[in-house]
Order: C-alpha cells, then sequence, then structure tokens
C-alpha cells in the first residue's frame, strides 16, 4: 500500500472531525467528580473516549497546520504548539483518570477526587504541589492556544473562515463560562470548539480532495498529450 502526503493529511481531516463529535458527546455523558464515580465503569469508558478524543484532536490539528505551513507562519506555529501541547497534557490527565484514579480511589479517595478535580474548580484538601498549576497551565494553552489558531486560519485562507471564526469564539466563551456558570453547565462551553474541530477537519478534507481532482486533471491532460505526440 502506498502512503502520500495526501492520503496522511486526509487521515487526518478524519480524525479532527471525529475528535469534534467525541468532544461534544463527552460533555453529556461526563460523570460527577466525587469519590463515589471514580470506580464505576462509567467513569473508565468516558475518559478512555476522552483519551481518544485528545489524540485524535492532536492528530487532526497536525494535519490543519501542516496543510497550511507557508501561509500560517510564525503566529500559526505558536499557535499550534499551544494548542498542541494543550492536547496532549488533556491525553496525559486522561490516561490517568481512566486508568490510575479508580486504583488510587480504594486507598486514598481524597487525593484522587483532589486530582479528578482540578479541573472542576474543586478546591484541593491534599496538597498537591506542582499539580495545582495545572488548570492554570491547561487554561493558557486551551484558551491561547485556540483563539491563535482560529486567528492564523482566518489569515491563511486556506480552511474555511467560518470555522476560524467559530474557534475563535468558543476560546473565548470558555473563561466567561467558567466564572459565571456552575462546572455542570461550564462543561456546554466545550460544545462550539467541538464543532470547530469537526468543522474544520470536514473543511481539510475537502481541500485535500478538490486538490487530489485538480491533480488528476493535470495527469489525465499530460497523458493525453504524449498519447497525441506518439
Amino acid at each position: 500500500m502506498k502512503i502520500s502526503t495526501s492520503s496522511l493529511i486526509r487521515g487526518a481531516a478524519g480524525a479532527a472531525v471525529l475528535a469534534g463529535i467525541l468532544y461534544i458527546a463527552i460533555q453529556f455523558i461526563h460523570p460527577a467528580d466525587v469519590v463515589a464515580s471514580l470506580t464505576t465503569q462509567r467513569w473508565q469508558i468516558v475518559h478512555v473516549i476522552s483519551f481518544a478524543e485528545a489524540v485524535l484532536a492532536l492528530i487532526g490539528i497536525t494535519g490543519i497546520y501542516l496543510r497550511q505551513v507557508p501561509r500560517f507562519k510564525v503566529l500559526g506555529f505558536v499557535a499550534y504548539s499551544m494548542f498542541g501541547l494543550f492536547f496532549v497534557l488533556q491525553a496525559s490527565f486522561n490516561f490517568f483518570e481512566a486508568l490510575i484514579a479508580p486504583l488510587i480511589a480504594v486507598k486514598a479517595p481524597q487525593l484522587a477526587v483532589d486530582i479528578v478535580g482540578l479541573f472542576g474548580r474543586v478546591a484541593p484538601v491534599s496538597d498537591l504541589g506542582v499539580l495545582g498549576a495545572l488548570p492554570i497551565v491547561g487554561s493558557l494553552l486551551y484558551v491561547g492556544g485556540a483563539l491563535l489558531f482560529g486567528v492564523a486560519i482566518i489569515r491563511a485562507r486556506v480552511l474555511s473562515r467560518g470555522a476560524g471564526i467559530l474557534m475563535i469564539a468558543a476560546a473565548i466563551v470558555t473563561p466567561v463560562a467558567g466564572a459565571l456558570l456552575p462546572h455542570t453547565l461550564e462543561r456546554m462551553a466545550a460544545l462550539p470548539m467541538g464543532a470547530a474541530l469537526a468543522w474544520l477537519g470536514y473543511s481539510l478534507w475537502a481541500t485535500m480532495r478538490g486538490t487530489s481532482a485538480k491533480t488528476q486533471v493535470t495527469l489525465d491532460k499530460a497523458d493525453r498529450d504524449l498519447t497525441s505526440a506518439v
């Protein structure tokens, strides 16, 4: 099987679409960040899905970035680096939540709840050391990365500008929702971000399909010219 650059980017487009859909779905099935949830099968399944979503999102935005490298320039690189690091952080945290937190909950339930509640704005009882900085770091990477990524997409004029605008709006809404809404409702701020990821993935796939079609037309024309010359 021949693996080409275009096929890899189309694969990344599919990953972005799936990541966006999963990101939306997770918000409706996520259990409460309490000790009673940590040892349930639902908790483990949701966070395995969340881990997969983070990995797919990282693959997706990598394809989006590579498709626009010449036009993304320094701003795009900074945006991709920040947004990509957020998904690395998310994947790492989801791995812990899915496979390690349930084990800790048996012997040290308070510690487990304090760690998984970091992004739920739950004040920890235990001393978490540098882990206590994760919410701030994660928020800066998520909001700043998404905001700059959306701006870079609009400036590049390669993929859908509407998707870029939606990503910017999602980045702006997130801290506002965090300041005004309880955590259960704050999750809904993730819906436009999921939609933006899926939209960008579709836009990437569509542009690659158009490029492939133009390439095929060029090759067919070259074959006809060669046949005529013979």
